[in-house]
């Protein structure tokens, strides 16, 4: 008796990672850059920022490197990407019968609210990891690397080697 009938189906993992490779390389000689995620987010909350609080946006230091009178940092190609990722990760999701109703994967030995707090707290160290490195896995890591960036490397080798460290203390989050 077949009990995998009901698993949501995905690509083979090695099929998936040829693909985004070659995914980096087509990006790179259409655009002359890499993929990236960071960039969308901190467009976004810059641009949420200043329309919440014109002035201290226009006054932050970091922030008023994005603010300009001509040009809105939402103008930017990693917006439409990531959008693009959102909607074709969806898209995905509905014609391989994953989207079915909202759920939480998580280990049976924790709670939900331990399992989404445990995801938030990931979510804000990562992100300020990001700005900190001047970039995500996707663009810093994935991108540096398949362009040969010694930085790409290092910090693909930081995240994964951190990873690698840190999972025996967060395996019960997943086992």
């Amino acid at each position: 008796m077949d009990t995998n009938h009901n698993r949501p189906h995905y690509i083979n993992p090695y099929l998936g990672g040829v693909l985004l490779g070659l995914l980096v390389l087509l990006t790179v000689y259409i655009t002359g850059r890499g993929l990236g995620a960071s960039g969308a987010v901190k467009s976004t909350v810059v641009t949420t920022a200043k329309i919440i609080t014109p002035a201290k946006a226009e006054h932050n230091a970091y922030m008023k490197k994005f603010i300009s009178p001509d040009h809105s940092p939402m103008y930017n190609w990693l917006i439409f990407e990531s959008l693009g990722i959102f909607f074709g990760g969806l898209l995905s999701g509905i014609l391989f019968g994953r989207v079915k109703k909202f759920r939480i994967e998580k280990s049976p030995k924790i709670t939900n609210k331990t399992r989404l707090l445990a995801a938030l707290a990931g979510g804000i160290l990562f992100g300020i990891g990001s700005q900190f490195g001047r970039g995500c896995t996707s663009g810093a890591a994935l991108s540096g690397s398949a362009t040969f960036a010694f930085g790409g490397v290092l910090v693909m080798l930081a995240i994964f080697g951190t990873g690698y460290i840190l999972a025996w203390f967060f395996r019960k989050l997943w086992i």
